[in-house]
């Protein structure tokens, strides 16, 4: 139904025909849209995209807002940045220290070759503080890659905004013994930190960014 609504009010529909108007029909549906606590927002281009009436869907799991349940919250450790979702933004949260150079070398080679954006949280300095920064990066991104290596305590926190932020989340890591109970229901990509292991991250890396956008186009 979202996808339904979306399409019969793309501005194309309303070319050369005098006998509609569309900011009435924005007006109708917007109106009707409201006692599913759901609302119109009009893009750049004129398409609309249909969200939350009480907050911004930032999910990036979701091809569309679902049907069920949509629950909305204001942090109150973080600010809601004055961002849009980057469709081509993957965030990468990993331990910061040189022996992961390379692993963030291996991400950052399959989006430069994908024509896609790759950051981590110290290649910004945006705000005052530092855990604003990953919440940042993390809001706008699409894709969120975070590597367990070594059970560091960041990353899991930052995985937990991710997940709670409904990003599209892929795991890494060196050991499978490093991922904690409660998220050894994810599928991880495991890696050897050498040349030839780093090589099978980015192959393996490359067919589920391929998965991933393909869904979305």
């Amino acid at each position: 139904m979202v996808k339904v609504i979306e399409y019969l009010l793309h501005p194309d529909h309303f070319l050369f025909d005098d006998n509609v108007d569309r900011d009435k029909a924005l007006e109708a549906i917007t109106s009707s849209l409201k006692t599913n606590d759901l609302t119109i927002s009009v893009q750049a281009n004129g398409t609309v995209w249909l969200l939350p009436a009480n907050g911004e869907f930032v999910s990036t799991s979701f091809e569309e807002i679902p049907t069920e349940r949509v629950i909305t919250f204001k942090p109150s450790v973080f600010q809601v940045p004055a961002k849009k979702l980057n469709e081509k933004l993957i965030s990468v949260m990993m331990p910061f220290n040189a022996g992961f150079n390379g692993t963030y070398s291996a991400v950052t080679r399959v989006a430069d070759y994908m024509s896609l954006e790759c950051k981590r949280a110290d290649d910004i300095w945006d705000n005052s503080t530092f855990i604003q920064d990953i919440f940042d990066l993390i809001f706008c991104s699409k894709v969120v890659v975070v590597d367990f290596t070594g059970k560091n305590p960041n990353v899991m926190y930052e995985t937990g905004i991710a997940h709670t932020l409904g990003k599209t989340v892929i795991p890494i890591t060196q050991s499978l013994d490093d991922i904690p109970s409660d998220l050894g229901h994810h599928r991880a990509l495991k890696y050897y930190p050498n040349e030839e292991g780093l090589r099978n991250l980015s192959n393996d890396l490359y067919k589920r960014l391929q998965f991933i956008y393909k869904q979305n186009t």
